[in-house]
């Protein structure tokens, strides 16, 4: 009877939202796996939000466009490469990965760049100055604009024209739902990035140090930690991960690059650090898998346009219960 109730809100005569339990239960599977997909490149960015959170208690809102800038760096790679756009590719197997392969760190060059050259640029002469939080915060914001006024600037505020390198094929089925070959290659790629980022900062003398200066700069500068080399590193691996997310967008939903297509996107990502725990490193993977496959559920059991919508009203239900995030463990207390 529930899952037969087609809407529940109207105005005007037009329907604007509904509950389809019924569609929500036959596409449970499949909202699933896509949700993991788009989920993995949530996580790839939300790392850069949640590290640099842990380190300097700062929201750095013109993440995402670093992340933007990546996808710009992968875009403009497979120009270089002879790909024509608005079409797939049909490139050899061998071949389609070297040039994935060579297009990923370009992608993490560039947006590795541009987050140290926020950091050296924007953030450095205020932490000197010692300015206040809110100072940093709207610098933040300032420089987001900035980067995405000078892109539009530079090209168009028009999408470019998309370029696809593979195209979706079926590899095997799980619960009788089809999992292509570029959601298997994105989540994987992602998985294993995150592990290697998790893995660097609990297990290295540089991830102690970033620990060590989430926890106690003071302390840890008397110690002999470098913390200005410290925050320097911290922008960098966000921006790495931040330009493999990017490709790894461009491949999941192949559509033109546009100038401001990282803000919608960079927000998810900070939610998805909130979600998970903001300056818990585990925190963001968590939080970006769940982030996506609850967008995709809402989509099926609202409609396609609530989708943004739902990924807000999930991280507003966490924190009315657990305001810390679901794991809710700082940066600088993460275990060796």
């Amino acid at each position: 009877m529930i899952g037969n109730l087609p809407t529940v809100l109207a105005q005007g005569g037009v329907d604007w939202i509904s509950f389809d339990i019924g569609r929500l239960v036959d596409q449970f599977w499949y909202n699933t796996v896509n949700g993991l997909a788009y989920g993995s490149i949530y996580s790839l960015v939300a790392v850069g939000y949640t590290l640099v959170y842990g380190v300097l208690k700062l929201i750095n809102f013109a993440h995402s466009e670093v992340f933007i800038v990546g996808a710009f760096g992968a875009y403009f790679t497979f120009q270089f490469l002879g790909y024509e756009s608005g079409g797939i590719a049909q490139a050899p197997l061998v071949e389609t990965i070297v040039n994935l392969i060579l297009a990923l760190a370009v992608a993490m060059i560039c947006s590795g760049l541009v987050a140290l050259t926020l950091e050296r640029v924007a953030y450095r002469p205020l932490r000197r100055k010692k300015a206040p939080r809110l100072v940093f915060l709207i610098t933040a914001v300032g420089a987001s604009f900035a980067i995405q006024q000078a892109i539009m600037l530079w090209r168009n505020p028009n999408p470019e024209l998309a370029i696809q390198l593979i195209a979706p094929r079926p590899l095997f089925e799980v619960f009788g739902v089809s999992v292509t070959n570029i959601q298997l290659t994105v989540f994987l790629a992602a998985l294993v990035l995150l592990l290697i980022a998790d893995s660097f900062i609990n297990r290295t003398r540089l991830g102690r140090g970033i620990r060590a200066v989430a926890q106690d700069p003071d302390t840890a500068t008397l110690m002999g930690v470098n913390k200005e080399r410290v925050i320097m590193l911290t922008f960098i691996i966000g921006g790495l991960l931040a330009g493999a997310a990017a490709l790894f967008y461009i491949m999941q939903i192949p559509q033109g690059v546009v100038y401001n297509g990282g803000f919608l996107l960079g927000i998810k990502a900070f939610t998805a650090a909130v979600l998970g725990g903001i300056g818990n490193l585990r925190g963001a993977l968590l939080g970006g898998f769940l982030l996506g496959v609850f967008e995709n559920y809402g989509q099926s059991l609202l409609g396609g346009q609530w989708r943004d919508v739902v990924a807000f009203v999930v991280l507003i239900v966490i924190l009315m219960f657990r305001p810390t995030g679901i794991l809710g463990e700082s940066l600088g207390k993460a275990r060796v």
